[in-house]
């Protein structure tokens, strides 16, 4: 699908690092100009850091990487407050979170506990620590990693926190093509990073963000939308249906593609480009409660009539 050039140009230069995963790449600035929230699932070594580096860079974001572990403390991510003798008074260190573009590596290693001090920041854009709330940097985008494969000493997200994710994506293995350029590159991806040129200014992402709440949905596309949420909940192929945020989620997502697309509107095929990716986290299969490989998922939705 064709994008705006101004997108495409971004698109191209992370493609000079993240090799041969333009769409990922799509998706994910379309989850950042719909101010959502992403998560990347896969195996480790894939680029997933890299990514998430690259596109901060590229849009002139700041950039803040936490490495999750078990023994890791929620005042680790939020901050906290230490007493200065010169003042007599506590005083508060802000943590990583205060930043425009957090990398939560390897979150599932993590304990429930410190994987639910994130929650007030996915969702309200600020801190409570000591009684206090202070407002994050703006625009605020967490992306999240997790292995899926090596599941010793995990804490798999609860629902509620897959939930404050707006997209998931994986990115998978380089075609031979890609991964020959990677292989015979003279730099590492890690010094790639260094060389790439700032496109926008955190101004202009603000800018992209508002534009993308003006691009109007047809009642039809809202009706459309509204069937896909009716089939997930009553369908015999899931546990439990969309919710409403889900919904949301959807209408935000599809919004930013279109956007990114060039269009000040939004068509049924913007829906059907993100469901997969907004969707995928939040269903489960009612037989075994396991996750909906992505190709049955598409044909499952395909039974809803498209206006």
């Amino acid at each position: 699908m064709t994008i705006q050039p101004q997108f495409q140009a971004i698109v191209d230069q992370i493609g000079q690092v993240v090799l041969g995963k333009n769409d990922q790449i799509r998706m994910a600035l379309t989850c950042l100009l719909a101010k959502g929230h992403l998560l990347i699932e896969d195996i480790p070594g894939i680029g997933k850091t890299t990514l998430a580096k690259v596109l901060s860079r590229s849009m002139g974001l700041e950039f803040r990487r936490v490495q999750f572990t078990s023994d890791m403390l929620p005042g680790d991510i939020l901050g906290s407050s230490i007493f200065d003798q010169n003042t007599a008074a506590f005083v508060f260190h802000p943590g990583p979170i205060f930043t425009q573009v957090l990398l939560a590596d390897e979150i599932n290693r993590a304990t429930p506990k410190t994987q639910s001090a994130l929650l007030e920041a996915m969702e309200e854009r600020q801190v409570t620590s000591d009684g206090k709330t202070r407002r994050l940097a703006a625009p605020f985008f967490v992306i999240a990693t997790q292995n899926p494969l090596e599941l010793s000493g995990t804490f798999p997200l609860p629902e509620s926190q897959l939930d404050r994710f707006l997209m998931r994506i994986e990115l998978g293995y380089p075609d031979r093509e890609a991964e020959r350029r990677l292989l015979g590159g003279d730099r590492p991806p890690h010094q790639a990073v260094e060389t790439l040129e700032q496109c926008l200014s955190p101004e202009n992402v603000l800018e992209l963000q508002e534009q993308v709440e003006a691009v109007h949905v047809a009642d039809a596309v809202v009706s459309y939308l509204q069937d896909l949420l009716e089939f997930s909940r009553g369908s015999r192929y899931f546990h439990m249906g969309l919710s409403p945020r889900a919904g949301l989620a959807l209408l935000h997502a599809a919004r930013s593609w279109a956007f990114i697309s060039g269009r000040d509107y939004v068509l049924p095929e913007d829906l059907q480009a993100v469901i997969n990716p907004v969707v995928g986290h939040r269903l489960r299969s009612r037989d075994d409660l396991s996750e909906i490989p992505a190709q049955q998922l598409t044909s499952f939705f395909k039974e809803v009539a498209v206006p």
